[in-house]
């Protein structure tokens, strides 16, 4: 949140003619920034090269080379402007944007980070908390992104009457079975090479944000951005659903070809059905001087629809699988393992062959063993001999 304080901070001392102040808090989030890209790089060293890796420095590369040189570019643009005699007018929008772009890059960061722990390990400070709320005085808000009743939709869902939250909760625990078999079929597999893994778990991650906004948590603040999230999944699900008719075109067994077509049609009719449930409608009434909030049918709706979407995803990669396995005699193993799906046991995990002490035990160990008292190689040799005769 430091980097969110010094981004509202810079677009006001712009916005106040603040020079002093506006480099000097450019300065911060420029060091912020590299600091950021330089503890998250190095912590990448830890890891083995995967999906996982190619994700996080993917998103520091995006901020190293191109987010921070246009930042560094509109600060330097308006320091001269404002410093200038008379001070020269300046796209005041064009500087925030890059402002923004600046906190977005490191929120890409973080949730690249974040992808590797499960939901259970999450709490609710990984998730941001608030708002980017400083624009510019003649930029225009869209309707999906005015606060109601001066507050986001997500924080409006997380006031809804507690009988309306048993209901979603009853909906995002049925949810949550059809996930823990989604990750049960994916951790199967090793995704490096395969591309019907790599969007399942993809169109998962952007289910759990939707199902989470429906609980007032995670990083989707507004209905526009549930429209998004919808529309990505939407782009995964034609994805996969190109890959699927692949595979299905080379499987000569017409019972699994005809099994696996099956289960792409149903992705692309819950994307669809998804895409429509996406339009959460958080409402706030007054009623008798009470404000009363509502909107638990169309987040029942919504998980609904990502349940539907995700049985079907789970049922895709097992047939794709069966798919692939079934080849013709003349092709022999040549018509195996396409180019984008090569289908390989994941590794176990990795673990030490020998156990890590305690840093305290270390200790203790080697201060013992530097009071070790030197035995004479004679006497040790004669006690030798002495067991030997016995």
């Amino acid at each position: 949140n430091h980097i969110l304080e010094d981004v509202n901070k810079c677009v006001i001392a712009l916005q106040e003619k603040d020079v002093d102040g506006l480099d000097r808090t450019a300065g911060a989030i420029r060091g912020r920034a590299a600091r950021v890209i330089h503890v998250v790089t190095s912590e990448m060293d830890n890891y083995e090269p995967g999906v996982y890796t190619e994700k996080v420095l993917e998103a520091t590369k995006l901020l190293s080379n191109t987010v921070m040189p246009r930042f560094t570019e509109q600060v330097e643009a308006a320091v001269e402007a404002l410093s200038s005699d008379p001070a020269q007018p300046m796209d005041e929008n064009e500087f925030i944007d890059a402002s923004r772009l600046v906190y977005d890059g490191i929120r890409d960061i973080r949730k690249a980070v974040l992808m590797i722990r499960t939901p259970e390990e999450l709490d609710d400070s990984d998730f941001e908390t608030e708002d980017f709320d400083v624009r510019s005085r003649t930029s225009v808000q869209t309707e999906d992104d005015q606060l109601i009743a001066g507050q986001s939709a997500r924080a409006i869902m997380a006031q809804l009457p507690q009988e309306q939250k048993a209901k979603i909760a009853e909906q995002v625990a049925s949810f949550q079975e059809e996930k823990s078999k989604l990750d049960a079929e994916v951790s199967k597999w090793d995704d490096s090479g395969n591309d019907i893994i790599v969007l399942a778990k993809q169109m998962c991650m952007i289910m759990m944000e939707m199902t989470d906004f429906t609980r007032g948590k995670g990083p989707l603040k507004n209905t526009s951005d549930v429209i998004s999230a919808a529309k990505k999944i939407a782009e995964a699900g034609s994805r996969m659903d190109k890959l699927g008719r692949t595979i299905a075109d080379h499987c000569p067994d017409s019972a699994c070809k005809q099994d696996l077509l099956a289960y792409l049609q149903r992705i692309a009719l819950y994307c669809h059905q998804l895409n429509i449930c996406s339009k959460v409608k958080a409402e706030v009434q007054n009623l008798g001087g009470e404000l009363v909030v509502s909107g638990v049918d169309s987040a029942m709706s919504l998980i609904q629809a990502a349940k539907n979407l995700m049985n079907a995803v789970v049922q895709t990669v097992k047939a794709s699988y069966v798919a692939s396995t079934k080849y013709q005699k003349s092709q022999g193993m040549a018509s195996l393992n396409l180019p984008a799906v090569s289908w390989k046991m994941k590794a176990p995990e990795k673990k030490p062959l020998v156990k890590r002490e305690k840093q305290d035990e270390t200790q203790t160990k080697i201060k013992r063993a530097s009071q070790k008292k030197h035995v004479n190689p004679v006497q040790a040799l004669s006690e030798f001999k002495a067991m030997d005769s016995i």
